[in-house]
């Protein structure tokens, strides 16, 4: 059969041939005391060459505990500089790191250090009776606290030497980062994401970023999510350019920290995308330092994308679309244009993209809709023991199913229709029907749930579910006890009662069939109320 295939525009990138850390040593080398992160809350600037040392410090402090190679170090805490050094650190130390999200509960924040196999926490002193709690039953041997907090180690006592190991060698080849996604179904699993994969991701990013040591970026989105990390962590800091945290996101600070630093680089989800370009907040401050703002996480429409151009005519706006598969890339807008309004950009380096029919399984040619499936260097090595679920995300001839429904034009602009996957995305942060629908398993009065996505302008989406019961249940009580027990994202938002909920003769969940009746039945809600 044959194939229709589409590259990049964009010269290729050298893959692999070296390591996040070495990558940030270099550019330490060059940029003199320029600022690597600030931390504008608590009034913290970490320079380049201060960054440099902690991160041998951190690492050879690590490699006197016992922690290395095959090991992984787990981080729950915000977007905060300690962050750069503790996760650069590990990976200099020969370990792994995963990130896990500082909204997660006990429960989540377990499960994650059981299936990771992690031997080292780090976290906050705020959190740190959660953490306890968490570790029991699991690998984790030390918890180290960015601070200081009874019965756990302070990350001041784990620096060791300033000056890095030189007999620690890292291939390239080896795991570097463990961040956890459903992919296209099921449960969170652990994405093995290796140095060259790290790196070359990077590189490709620098094709159309173009961020250089005269850039600063914002760091909103989370450093334990794909996007937070590569994009603005781990490839500002091999540019030489300044990272600006925020631990949690607040519009008004969001854009008085944009005024105040100068950012020069901006990188949302699409609700906050939706702020800037219809919020009256955004008219009180001097924003005019941004040159690019780029939408990721999930589909910006069209509207949306020229509306928040035309009120930063000064910035070029576009998106950019991948996965944590992918490393988080696989398009990538252009620092000078853009991309063009509803696009997500158009193929990275080193990357092929085809458009297959998901019925037929025939490759689609220019503007045909069909799931979008990518190859390239940047593509994971596979799920953290999950080779069935590898074998259905990438093909023998290293093919990755993204489970999105796209098209390519005539130009290279790639669009993203629809999802064939399952993922929720609320605020870009990915939320797992499986996972909820477990959980509303275990209560007493449900016989059987489905969770599914709602459109909602705030929040992209939100989840809503569907139950069957066994037991009369009030519907507040249990969306109550399901928000007990997961992060505030993946609430559930609403809870519609069935009789049965409708499966094919194989027992399969007819997902898109509660999707659709739930689109109508809003529909219907909103036409009742301008009736009124």
């Amino acid at each position: 059969m044959t194939k229709n295939v589409w590259t990049s525009r964009y010269e290729p990138v050298p893959v692999g041939g070296a390591t996040l850390p070495e990558l940030v040593h270099q550019a330490a080398a060059t940029v003199g005391d320029r600022p690597a992160l600030v931390d504008p809350e608590a009034g913290l600037v970490v320079s380049y060459p201060l960054l440099a040392a902690r991160i041998a410090q951190v690492a050879n402090g690590l490699r006197a505990r016992g922690f290395g190679a095959g090991e992984v170090l787990a981080i729950c805490a915000p977007n905060v500089p300690q962050w750069a050094g503790v996760a650069l650190g590990a990976m200099a130390a020969g370990g792994a790191v995963t990130g896990v999200d500082a909204l997660a509960t006990e429960r989540e924040l377990a499960t994650q250090l059981r299936d990771s196999g992690a031997t080292i926490l780090v976290t906050t002193p705020v959190a740190i009776e959660l953490a306890r709690a968490a570790t029991a039953g699991t690998a984790v041997r030390d918890i180290v606290v960015l601070g200081d907090a009874d019965g756990a180690v302070p990350i001041a006592a784990l620096l060791g030497r300033p000056e890095p190991d030189p007999v620690v060698c890292v291939d390239d080849r080896d795991l570097a980062l463990l961040p956890y996604s459903s992919g296209t179904t099921g449960l969170p699993k652990g994405v093995r994401i290796s140095h060259a994969n790290i790196v070359t991701t990077v590189r490709q990013l620098d094709r159309g970023l173009r961020v250089t040591a005269r850039d600063t970026m914002l760091a909103l989105p989370p450093f334990s999510h794909i996007m937070g990390f590569m994009v603005t962590l781990a490839m500002p800091l091999a540019a030489g350019a300044t990272v600006v945290t925020m631990a949690r996101f607040d519009l008004e600070r969001m854009l008085a920290l944009i005024a105040r630093h100068r950012v020069s680089v901006l990188v949302v989800p699409p609700p906050v995308m939706a702020a800037l370009a219809r919020h009256p907040l955004v008219d009180r401050f001097d924003l005019t330092s941004l040159e690019l703002v780029v939408s990721g996480g999930a589909p910006l429409g069209a509207e949306l994308q020229c509306a928040v151009a035309s009120r930063l005519p000064h910035a070029a706006v576009g998106q950019g679309w991948g996965m944590t598969e992918t490393t988080v890339g696989a398009t990538i807008p252009d620092r000078d244009e853009g991309t063009a309004p509803g696009s997500v950009g158009r193929v990275m380096p080193n990357t092929e993209i085809r458009v297959v029919d998901p019925v037929t399984g025939r490759d689609c040619g220019a503007d045909e809709p069909g799931e979008l499936w990518v190859r390239g260097p940047q593509v994971t090595g596979g799920y953290h023991n999950r080779p069935e679920a590898t074998a259905v995300l990438i093909d023998a001839e290293g093919w990755l199913r993204t489970g999105d429904l796209g098209r390519i034009d005539a130009a290279g602009d790639v669009f993203v229709i629809d999802r064939l996957k399952e993922l929720i995305k609320v605020a870009a942060r990915p939320v797992a029907p499986a996972e909820l629908e477990a959980l509303l398993a275990e209560h007493p009065a449900v016989a059987d749930a489905a969770v599914i996505p709602r459109p909602d302008p705030e929040r992209g989406e939100v989840p809503v579910a569907v139950v069957a019961l066994r037991s009369t249940v009030d519907i507040d009580e249990l969306m109550a006890w399901v928000a007990a027990r997961v992060a505030p994202y993946k609430r559930i938002r609403d809870v519609r009662v069935v009789d049965a909920l409708p499966r094919g003769r194989s027992g399969k969940l007819l997902r898109r069939q509660l999707v659709e009746e739930d689109r109508l039945a809003q529909a219907g809600s909103v036409r009742d109320e301008l009736a009124l």
